[in-house]
């Protein structure tokens, strides 16, 4: 495994249609040398494939795809991009080309072509090098006006092209089997129409070999790979019944040329509800890009320059007034303003930011003006990180799919056997099949005993094939999980994958970090305890002068707390960090030991006499420090950090719901065990060491099972990945995506109950999803293959199970978390 060297690639795949589709391009893949792992998601048609590039790389990987019969488009990031200009005023050709020279010669540009017909610019450049702004001004200064085309997200653009594509065919197909239909009724129950069986013919035509032949070609694909999906099941349904019907031009036998015609409408009708619903389910992508601000105002040289955010660059200097978006992520420099950051961390009430203070690109200033100096740009920005996070969970699977996923990939087989032994069962046992058809014949109207019983096993057959729906298996999951995730994302919680949709609700304990989880990470001098004749100042001045070195969040509190009295601090040498002990240094000549008792002890210092003050303040969830001079002990500083105002409520609900907490902390354990008593914390594990942490996590294991961690995501990154789920406490830019399955933005504990009730809530769809794609197959195949379905009616319930499911996902909208 070392000398793996993994890369991965994303990419659109064009011209499935159903799971079975996904599944053959998953087994050519795994298949294929150098492949480490993939997953092709139906929903959202996107693959990602892991490889080891020394064994293959993209070209092949796109090669397997398009041999399996599917078109595929690269999602990957380039230095260079391009743009579409439009250039007004060139009134020739020769315009055209001057442009374009023009163009050609500045710095950055690396391509560009001018087209008089269209009056368009198509430019590829560096965005490091040229801004677009630049490229306009130049365009400006030879006489001509251009224009940025601007720019609609692709995946915006995909979704709206394919709803209209569908809507196109299934008006098409809706219209010409309309009138078939009529002419039908009219034929057979009014008046027979001369040239009848010509006239279906010809409507019936644009539908079988027009708007049906994307189907027909898909199903052909999938014969050809031997892996047969739901468009052989449309196409066995459509094309035989249509040409068998044409053959009444020859033979006096009965034409199913309306027949045919009604199931692929009705597929098709389907199939365009089918991808408006999963529009709407896949939504909270296109919400989060159309979040983000299209232009920014810059200060260039003392100007100020709007230029599209896509161009920022880190170091820019933005001006932000009340009421506008921030165009990406930065720091304030100047101003002060209050932020509505609900986008970020579903949080109504805006925040006060002041210079030095982070904001978010998306977030809403609300108040005063802002010089906020840029610093992400592109992936790196807080949104698009949680556009990554949504699409990965969308694009995972849940450990339940894989089961359902091989049961799917044997399903179209197993009709297409059922088919053939409806066919024949027909042929052999008339007497039985022909009772039941007389029997539902007094109950079904669309049961007619009359017909032959070749005639009868055929459309019997039909309807086999044309009922079942292995689309309503395939869609289950990854519809509830493009739901899920979203209203994750909209609340502030975002979840990487589907593993830990359907682990997190099943956990039986949750550990908790400390600092900065359970408490602000701010901590605050609290108490201050002087032996003998020792003064406050004195003894801040020492103690602010030795923790000035250090990077301990302790420290930083007696640092503040000097800083406050107004204590102008000394040089230190020597100094020293003692690993859980504490700190030493040299003031003015002078050994300052600052630590717990340990190190006092190590250094001969008596501080016996203030034991009872260390236990009192210790026993109120306070972390005591010893200062001393050489062996002379100076006092006592008592430093607390505040408990989160949430955090006792959240961990008693996760008490209430029968889940056990833990907190595990480097603190003594008469302060672990007090911070502990005041939030309800059921387990205490103190005194352990940065590195204990994930030896902890397994000890919990053992003893409930099913574990979560939650943690800062950064320092706590080991124990996050050894938990069944580990879940990152993060507020605005400093969200640790990579290090936890599940990131809580706002920080705030009681995200934990809405994560969980999500989990649940999710899960659960995902379950009833199953259950009504296999109820809907189990019920309707029998039915069918006795002979008491119509293919019409079949068609359009195939149709209806789709539906069904991708709507089942959307009614989480519903839920309360």
């Amino acid at each position: 495994m070392d000398n793996i060297n993994k890369k991965s690639v994303t990419f659109k795949i064009e011209g499935m249609s159903c799971s079975s589709c996904g599944a053959i391009i998953e087994r050519k893949l795994s298949a294929t040398q150098g492949i480490i792992s993939c997953h092709i998601n139906i929903a959202t048609e996107k693959g990602r494939v892991d490889y080891d590039a020394k064994l293959t790389n993209e070209k092949a990987i796109i090669k397997v795809v398009e041999d399996a019969g599917y078109s595929v488009v690269l999602e990957k990031d380039n230095k260079t991009e391009k743009a579409t200009l439009k250039i007004n005023g060139m009134t020739c050709t020769a315009c055209s080309s001057r442009v374009e020279k023009a163009l050609n010669k500045m710095d950055g540009i690396i391509k560009a072509g001018v087209s008089f017909a269209n009056e368009k610019a198509t430019i590829e450049y560096d965005p490091q090098l040229i801004r677009l702004s630049q490229i306009k001004s130049k365009i400006s200064s030879l006489g001509y006006e251009l224009m940025l085309e601007e720019e609609v997200s692709e995946a915006t653009d995909d979704d709206e092209l394919k709803i209209q594509r569908a809507k196109k065919t299934m008006i098409i197909s809706g219209l010409l089997t309309a009138a078939i239909m009529a002419l039908m009724v009219i034929h057979m129950f009014i008046s027979p129409i001369p040239g009848y069986l010509t006239i279906v013919a010809i409507l019936g035509l644009p539908i079988i070999f027009g708007t049906g032949l994307k189907v027909h070609k898909a199903s052909f694909k999938a014969l050809k790979n031997k892996s047969p999906n739901m468009d052989v099941l449309v196409s066995l349904g459509s094309l035989p019944p249509y040409l068998i019907g044409l053959m009444g031009f020859f033979f006096p036998i009965q034409t199913f040329i309306e027949m045919a015609t009604t199931i692929m409408s009705f597929h098709l009708i389907g199939k365009y509800l089918e991808v408006r619903a999963k529009g709407r389910a896949s939504q909270a992508i296109r919400k989060l890009i159309q979040m983000g601000a299209k232009t920014a105002k810059i200060l260039v040289k003392g100007d100020e320059l709007e230029v599209p955010v896509k161009e920022l660059q880190v170091g820019d200097i933005m001006i932000v007034r009340p009421g506008e978006k921030i165009p990406t992520d930065g720091v304030v420099i100047d101003g002060s303003s209050l932020v509505d950051e609900s986008m970020a961390t579903g949080e109504s009430m805006a925040v006060k930011r002041n210079v030095g203070h982070e904001v978010i690109g998306a977030t809403i200033n609300k108040q005063g003006l802002l010089k906020v100096k840029v610093t992400k740009v592109g992936k790196d920005t807080f949104l698009a990180q949680v556009i990554k996070m949504v699409e990965e969970c969308q694009g995972s699977k849940v450990p339940i799919q894989e089961f359902a996923d091989r049961v799917t990939g044997y399903f179209v087989p197993v009709i297409l056997l059922l088919t053939v032994g409806t066919f024949i069962s027909f042929n052999i046992f008339p007497e039985f099949h022909m009772g039941i058809i007389g029997w539902g014949a007094k109950y079904l109207p669309w049961v007619n005993p009359d017909l032959s019983p070749l005639t009868l096993s055929f459309i019997t057959a039909t309807a086999v094939l044309v009922i079942s729906c292995p689309c309503a298996l395939g869609l289950g999951t990854p519809t509830a999980l493009m739901v899920g995730s979203g209203i994750g994302a909209e609340k502030g919680i975002l979840i990487r994958n589907g593993e830990a949709i359907q682990t997190l609700k099943d956990v039986k304990a949750i550990a908790f970090d400390k600092t900065g989880t359970i408490t602000k990470g701010k901590p605050e001098v609290t108490d201050i305890v002087l032996v003998g004749e020792v003064k406050q100042q004195e003894l801040l001045y020492y103690a602010g002068t030795i923790e000035k070195a250090s990077e301990h969040p302790l420290a930083f509190a007696i640092v503040e707390r000097a800083k406050t009295e107004n204590i102008d601090l000394g040089d230190v040498k020597d100094f020293n960090a003692e690993f859980g002990k504490g700190v030493t240094g040299v003031v003015e000549g002078n050994k300052i030991i600052i630590g717990n008792r340990k190190l006092m002890e190590d250094n001969l210092v008596d501080y016996m006499g203030y034991e009872d003050q260390l236990i009192s303040l210790e026993e109120e969830a306070k972390t005591a420090m010893l200062i001393s001079k050489g062996k002379q002990l100076l006092g006592i500083i008592a430093v607390a950090d505040p408990i989160k105002e949430d955090s006792t409520n959240a961990i008693a609900q996760l008490e209430k719901m029968g889940i056990k907490t833990a907190m595990i902390t480097g603190d003594n354990k008469r302060t672990a065990e007090a911070i502990g008593k005041k939030v309800g914390i059921s387990h205490v594990i103190p005194e352990v060491l940065p590195d204990g942490k994930v030896a902890e996590i397994v000890k919990l294991q053992g003893t409930f099972g099913l574990v979560a961690m939650v943690g800062d995501g950064i320092n706590d990154a080991p124990a996050l990945k050894q938990a069944n789920v580990g879940i990152a406490i993060g507020t605005g830019t400093d969200i640790a995506i990579e290090a936890a399955d599940v990131t809580l933005v706002r920080g705030e504990l009681r995200g934990i109950i809405s994560a969980i009730k999500l989990s649940a809530a999710t899960f659960r769809k995902i379950k009833e999803n199953y259950f009504w794609g296999w109820f809907y197959n189990a019920i309707a195949i029998p039915v069918a293959m006795v002979g008491l379905l119509h293919p019409m009616i079949g068609a359009a319930a195939m149709a209806i199970s789709s539906l069904n499911v991708v709507y089942n996902s959307l009614r989480l909208k519903k839920i309360d978390i």
